[in-house]
């Protein structure tokens, strides 16, 4: 399982329509609300790191108001077995 955080950046009073966008997509398992530079922290898991990038280019910015998204991606526990 590959995970990612994303920190959305939305049209200023569209957070929480924007949130509600975000929860509809499969691979968005949590989405809170921030006060600061970004609006909005999604955490989204997917099988391959390619889904989750192509969550996060052909689903999340493509959300209506969304201005800016950045990632961070999480490094992988090689340890877990």
């Amino acid at each position: 399982m590959e995970t990612a955080y994303v920190l959305v950046k939305s049209e200023m009073a569209h957070e929480m329509e924007v949130m509600r966008e975000l929860l509809k997509i499969k691979a968005v398992k949590e989405a809170k609300g921030t006060f600061g530079v970004y609006d909005i922290f999604a955490k989204v898991e997917a099988n391959t790191s390619k889904e989750v990038s192509d969550t996060i280019t052909q689903q999340i910015r493509k959300i209506k108001n969304v201005v800016s998204t950045t990632t961070l991606s999480v490094i992988p526990d090689h340890d877990k077995k």
